[in-house]
């Protein structure tokens, strides 16, 4: 049966398995011969590519499905001009964590809606799926019928006897790793890394990897242009191992980046690897044969610190080390999401007194602090759960103004990275941190997932001066602007400047044989100037404020601006 399908097909399950199960090759046949693939694109980004990362349910209207509303306000502020990608958070019918314990990967939640409302969500933007494949809810079918030792579901998820040695065993939350289940055999301790709801599949099974890839393809077939790999670290489980980055995951990886190669070219692979920024970027590969791209984890710590430290030193040195494989591959960047800052990518880059002072503005801005247990047993911060627009600053003591200054100028940073940009619908709109939500529901994250009213968001985005307003009519000026810069190809050269750490950014991006564009930020509240006698060329004209500068002047920086650089006889704006 295995001479059914193709050597690399082989070879990348083998590097999974060690040897190619009968089942597996036979499944990925049958797959294959189903697919009728379109062509590959020329590119699989560009200068305009921005993803906007959002719930499903994030808008609520009278008369519509949540996803129906979410499309509907979107068309109506012509966020269709801005926004080119909608990455929807699993929208599937879940139990627990917002979307992240999924009960039935291939349908919607029809509290969301359902197909139609996304395939037309889809006909005026792209569209990004999440794959929630470390785990199912324990409601999923599949679990229901391990625990009835149905045979299609024999060994369908992970176990473990509680007397092993698992102390290596790497924890994202302090919560037990063993769950136990009452089952047609009797008592089970089932694998739980994230919680006794999300019950951790078994890829030691060769079913459970065609389950998944059948489902991968499925969504690429549903109008997915990139398809996000939520916690796929921790997908392989070998005890006497931390069970994080093993070979077989990026293997697996592998196997995944190749079926959609063949089933559905073009399809972006994307790594969600909340982790120190070198095993973050391992699953790059070797830039050909495993994530397209990978998140930008560290950058939302090293943002944050920099501008409450007023040092850049560590932003910058950091920043001159992101070099990529090959041009095939590419950063996707980020400072907020649904889930909170994460500190442990600051692992390694900032010094552990910088990190706690992070935790300390965190609580003093009305945060809370995920922890998480070591090998050791000792706890320390995972996540800080709070906006980032109030983690920038403490709006009882800081004007909206500069406030919504401050905020502002880390998102430019952002958008002018090398990478693809994904902008969390918060931080778009300006929302504050959700302290009812947090205390209603008793789950911290919550603090950064408030589901709005379309009247109550349009009222407050309607409200002159407000710190909300503020923020969405200025995020709307950066995204309009930034379509105009083919610089910021996610692909093209970037050169970090030497300028001084008192607050100072500079970089310069370059595609192909174009001029270069030239970001200068100031991200401490005191006035800098810049020489341009600094800067690699002639940059005269700012494009964010249409201003012309003196190139016999130096550039003088406000607190907290930012500056995307051109020369005036080139300048396509």
């Amino acid at each position: 049966m295995n001479s059914t399908i193709d050597d690399v097909t082989r070879s990348r399950i083998t590097d999974v398995y060690g040897h190619v199960p009968d089942v597996l090759a036979d499944g990925l046949k049958r797959c294959f011969d189903r697919s009728n693939p379109p062509s590959t694109p020329d590119e699989l980004w560009d200068h305009r590519d921005v993803v906007m990362i959002t719930y499903a349910d994030q808008i609520r209207e009278s008369g519509k499905s949540p996803l129906d509303a979410q499309r509907q306000f979107l068309l109506d502020h012509n966020l269709d001009e801005l926004i080119r990608c909608v990455h929807l958070l699993p929208f599937c019918p879940s139990t627990s964590d917002d979307g992240f314990s999924v009960a039935d990967y291939l349908a919607v939640d029809p509290e969301s809606g359902d197909w139609d409302d996304i395939k037309r969500l889809g006909e005026r933007f792209e569209l990004m799926y999440d794959l929630v494949l470390n785990h199912s809810s324990q409601q999923h079918r599949w679990f229901q019928g391990f625990l009835n030792d149905e045979p299609e579901y024999q060994d369908f998820y992970t176990t473990a006897d509680p007397s092993e040695d698992l102390s290596e065993v790497v924890r994202p939350r302090s919560l037990p790793l063993l769950t136990e289940f009452d089952s047609a055999s009797g008592k089970r301790h089932v694998w739980t890394t994230f919680s006794a709801d999300q019950v951790d599949l078994n890829y030691a099974n060769p079913r459970v990897m065609l389950a998944m890839l059948e489902t991968l393809v499925e969504y690429a077939r549903r109008g997915a242009r990139i398809i996000r790999l939520d916690a796929i670290a921790f997908l392989w489980k070998e005890i006497g191992t931390s069970c994080l980055h093993l070979p077989q995951t990026h293997a697996a990886v592998r196997l995944m980046r190749h079926v959609l190669d063949v089933a559905a070219p073009g399809t972006i692979v994307l790594t969600e690897t909340n982790v120190p920024h070198a095993e973050n970027i391992s699953y790059f590969g070797d830039g050909t044969d495993e994530a397209h791209m990978v998140y930008q984890f560290s950058l939302p710590p090293l943002l944050l610190d920099a501008i409450h430290s007023g040092d850049t030193g560590v932003l910058q040195g950091w920043m001159r080390s992101l070099d990529l494989p090959t041009d095939q591959v590419t950063y996707f960047n980020f400072t907020a999401s649904h889930d909170g800052i994460g500190v442990r990518p600051a692992e390694g880059i900032l010094p552990q007194e910088r990190v706690d002072a992070l935790v300390d503005v965190a609580k003093a801005h009305g945060g809370r602090i995920g922890m998480r247990t070591k090998p050791d047993g000792s706890q320390s911060p995972y996540e800080l759960n709070i906006t980032y627009l109030d983690a920038i600053a403490d709006r009882t003591k800081v004007p909206a103004a500069e406030h919504a200054q401050r905020f502002l100028a880390t998102q430019a940073i952002m958008l002018s990275m090398a990478g693809v940009p994904a902008v969390y619908f918060h931080s778009l709109v300006g929302s504050p941190n959700d302290i009812s939500g947090v205390e209603a529901s008793g789950i911290p994250r919550r603090i950064n997932r408030h589901k709005y009213e379309r009247a109550e968001l349009e009222a407050a985005l309607s409200e002159t001066g407000s710190l909300q307003q503020l923020v969405a009519d200025g995020y709307r000026h950066l995204l309009r602007v930034r379509k105009q810069q083919t610089q910021f190809h996610p692909n093209a050269s970037q050169t970090v400047l030497e300028l001084p750490t008192d607050g100072l950014l500079g970089f310069v991006r370059q595609h192909d044989d174009q001029p270069a564009l030239c970001v200068l930020a100031n991200l401490s509240g005191e006035t800098r100037s810049i020489d341009p006698a600094d800067l690699p060329g002639q940059f005269d004209l700012d494009v964010l404020s249409d201003e012309s500068l003196d190139q016999n002047a130096p550039i003088a920086m406000a607190p907290y601006q930012v500056r995307w650089l051109k020369s005036s006889s080139t300048s396509d704006s």
